[in-house]
């Protein structure tokens, strides 16, 4: 039964003891948190580890493009209402580091998983989740993941006959494709700003049709299912049409759409939406996402922006001009190698910003800003960039390998 712990087979806490002796290494090392490394470890030894490690708790799996982080931060914050919790809380979101977090929660009822979109399926047939949470899908690390209709599709097949409640974005065609197999589904109107992935339909292919909020295909008749839960202003309305206020201290729509899907996952564990909100209070930054630093004598604030939807949301967020603003892009192996996303990027909404550019490929976005109009300059480093912005605070976006670089420089 979830919440009490199951006593683990011989060869499957072998395989914790050795996965956390290496994770420990790797963090004496200096080579980061060791999640991964140990991760493997742990699964080499015993391939069936993570169905076992997951057998006694209630699992949550939160899946998509964006927003999954701060989405499961929020999740786990809720249920911490209703029972102890283990969370991959920093992003490790692959079997691997998924593994390591689970691996310390023998005592907890709850486990709420980030999952990668790529693995969601992998994932959901070893832990067996009471519910699983679908945000948007939209087209990220070209070089990496498959194309958004393809992992819709994957998706879609994968949730065919689940037992979890599927808790799916109404305003996203492509998850709408995907949950609508599932045969539990709760739809939440999240939102959805970006929209440039999602004009085929993924039923046809016809073109969609988008009247203000709705869509629908008109070949075909697959259309936005009715939300039993939806972001309005700042209110979630939950399906008996009472309106719970959000007070976040995180900023931006996208994340009191984070929230409105949160309650909807709690309501689903018995945690009513009012003290599921109240408790989303409490997270200030996820995982270094929004923190506001001291740095060279100056104020900083961190976003991340992995990709073009990522980005738009990210431009919603920052102060007005002139407030300046440090990009900051990287392609590593993390980032995805392929930086063509970059011009489906609308720079044209930083006008008027003081724009410095930073990272491993700054030449390539600075190549972009110019075919955009943008005035900016390149530096060399974030130091560099810090002396150069003129006064005020500076705001700093970046992809996921350069955000690390940031937070490493400025000691966070």
């Amino acid at each position: 039964m979830a919440g009490n712990s199951d006593p683990l087979s011989p060869r499957a806490k072998l395989a914790v003891t050795a996965g956390k002796a290496v994770a420990a290494a790797s963090r004496a090392a200096g080579r980061g948190s060791g999640s991964v490394i140990g991760g493997r470890v742990a699964l080499k030894l015993d391939p069936d580890l993570l169905g076992e490690l997951a057998q006694h708790l209630d699992v949550v799996l939160v899946s998509g493009t964006n927003g999954k982080t701060t989405t499961t931060r929020l999740i786990a914050e809720s249920l911490r209402a209703a029972g102890p919790v283990v969370s991959n809380a920093l992003g490790a979101n692959m079997p691997a580091g998924i593994t390591s977090a689970l691996a310390e929660g023998s005592e907890s009822r709850f486990g709420v998983i980030e999952v990668d979109e790529k693995y969601l399926a992998a994932v959901a047939r070893d832990v067996e989740p009471k519910a699983i949470a679908l945000l948007n899908l939209s087209r990220d690390q070209l070089d990496r993941a498959a194309e958004t209709r393809m992992l819709a599709e994957h998706w879609r097949e994968s949730l065919a006959g689940t037992k979890a409640v599927v808790i799916a974005n109404a305003d996203d065609p492509l998850v709408v494709w995907a949950a609508s197999s599932s045969p539990n589904v709760v739809w939440v109107a999240a939102g959805q700003m970006w929209k440039d992935d999602a004009w085929s339909c993924p039923a046809c292919g016809g073109v969609m049709q988008r009247p203000g909020d709705d869509w629908f295909c008109g070949q075909c008749g697959f259309r936005r299912p009715t939300p039993s839960w939806a972001l309005s202003g700042d209110h979630v309305l939950d399906p008996h049409g009472s309106a719970w206020p959000i007070h976040l201290q995180l900023p931006g729509r996208a994340n009191k759409a984070n929230a409105t899907t949160s309650a909807a996952v709690g309501a689903v564990f018995g945690v009513p939406p009012q003290v599921a909100l109240e408790r989303m209070y409490q997270v200030q930054a996820v995982a270094g996402r929004y923190d506001v630093v001291q740095f060279m004598g100056r104020e900083l604030r961190l976003l991340l922006a992995k990709n073009p939807a990522g980005w738009l949301e990210t431009f919603s967020l920052i102060e007005q001009p002139p407030t300046p603003v440090i990009l900051a892009v990287n392609a590593r192996a993390a980032d995805g190698t392929d930086t063509s996303w970059l011009w489906d990027v609308d720079y044209t909404r930083l006008t008027g910003h003081p724009l410095f550019v930073v990272g491993d490929r700054r030449l390539d976005l600075a190549v972009r800003l110019e075919v955009a109009g943008q005035t900016f300059q390149v530096c060399q480093s974030l130091d560099e960039a810090v002396q150069l912005a003129p006064a005020g605070r500076i705001e700093t976006i970046a992809n996921y390998t350069a955000f690390q670089d940031l937070r490493r420089r400025v000691g966070n």
